[in-house]
Parts: C-alpha cells; structure tokens; sequence
C-alpha cells in the first residue's frame, strides 16, 4: 500500500540527490508530494515549479521539474497524479513535464496526462549565456493536462 503525504523542499532535494539518475536539484519550487510505503519509508518525490521554459511562464502553467522514486511500482503514477489534481485545485490551467525520449510515458499515461508531442533538446549553453550542461541534451517528450488552448496559445 502507497500513501501519499507532504514534503518539505529539503527532503525533496535530498531524495533527489541519492536517487536521481540523471538530473540534480531543481533550483525552485511551489509545492511537493510525497509518497511512503506502508511502513513509513519514503519511496519517491514530486517537485513542483514554474515553467523552465520562460515563454511558458504565463502565471497559469506549472510543470513537474522532478519526479524521482525507488521504483516502486505505481509510485510514479500516484505522483504524476497527486500534482494534476494539486495543480487544478490551486488554479492552474495547465500543468506540464518532459521526460527522456528513452522514456515510454507509461506513468503519465496512467495518471490521466496527453502526449503533447517531442522537443528538439539540446543545450541552454548560447555565446551570449554560457551554460555548463549537467542534463541529457536528447529530445524529450513533452506531456501535460488542461487547456493548451486560450488567449492566444496554440
């Protein structure tokens, strides 16, 4: 039995740094699920935040930075599903994540989230920004639930 419970960002960014395996910290938030075996133990994190993408950031969109378990089975899914209810309730319009294109969206499928279509990847490292890479460059699969379609967005 999984149970779902509240997490602090200092627990959220230690379990990530133990057990993510190819991202770090993520450098905000606005909120975090937790999800616990029936004996207590922490198994998994959802974080929370604004878009990374800043013409994504419109005040009404969210996005999934992380969402990192043990493997446990169904975790994710309980995860994905706890910040879509979460994201509706607190009045978001969308609510948004990517995952590796190595990555098959079962999760997300499961937890009521649409295909939205592939990125292109690649670096945020521009001449004018310099950035180190510390993430997969790949293409990523991009999901989200709600409205895509309102005040001009396409």
């Amino acid at each position: 039995m999984l149970n779902l419970r509240p997490l602090t960002f200092a627990e959220a960014k230690e379990f990530i740094k133990q057990h993510h395996r190819h991202h770090g910290i993520p450098q905000g938030w606005l909120w975090g699920h937790a999800v616990e075996n029936a004996d207590g133990v922490l198994i998994g994190v959802c974080t929370v935040g604004r878009p990374v993408a800043r013409n994504l950031d419109d005040g009404y969109t969210c996005e999934v930075t992380r969402l990192c378990t043990d493997g446990t089975y169904n975790a994710c899914s309980i995860l994905y599903a706890a910040a879509r209810r979460a994201a509706d309730a607190k009045g978001f319009r969308r609510i948004l994540t990517y995952i590796l294109e190595t990555e098959d969206g079962g999760s997300l499928r499961a937890a009521g989230w649409n295909y939205l279509g592939e990125t292109t990847g690649g670096s945020w490292d521009r001449a004018n920004r310099r950035r180190t890479d510390k993430h997969p460059t790949c293409k990523k699969h991009k999901w989200g639930c709600g409205s895509w379609r309102y005040e001009g967005h396409e």
